[in-house]
């Protein structure tokens, strides 16, 4: 992992961000949204379910985890008109945008920045944030409802 800390990149000087809850990540194509086993108690616990009926009403598995259901236009099943379980929502969806298919370039980034109004907004995220953030998700995050982000 060193080699990337020293590694330079296009966010050498860090990237601002702040989620303005505008649900464009949430909604469009269809994706999968997952919740590793461990978050699954949090968000349970947050709707006031009993983690076996939290699974079966909203979730399916996936590898390791689950994803949660969504609607057939795309729409993850939490989202209406704003995430309504924004507190505890999923790893997955607290480190976007800062997932590695989107900082594989900056032509990927100025992209995702016309779909996503939060991108040049707010927190000075720096590098070493960023790239820690990358690490924590690599292998966990599979694909937005943007477009083809996709990692293993």
């Amino acid at each position: 992992m060193e080699k990337l800390y020293n590694r330079s990149y296009f966010f050498d000087q860090g990237l601002h961000f702040e989620c303005q809850r505008c649900g464009v990540c949430c909604t469009g194509d269809p994706g999968v949204i997952y919740v590793d086993r461990d978050e699954v108690p949090r968000i349970a616990e947050f709707l006031s379910v009993e983690i076996s009926l939290f699974i079966e009403k909203y979730l399916y598995p996936f590898r390791a985890g689950y994803s949660i259901k969504e609607h057939s236009d795309g729409r993850c099943f939490f989202y209406d008109d704003g995430c309504t379980i924004h507190p505890v929502r999923p790893d997955q969806c607290k480190t976007y945008p800062f997932w590695f298919e989107n900082l594989r370039s900056v032509k990927k980034w100025r992209r995702l920045s016309r779909e996503c109004p939060g991108i040049g907004c707010g927190t000075l995220y720096s590098k070493e944030k960023i790239l820690k953030i990358v690490q924590s998700t690599m292998g966990v995050v599979v694909k937005s409802n943007l477009g083809d982000n996709e990692t293993s």
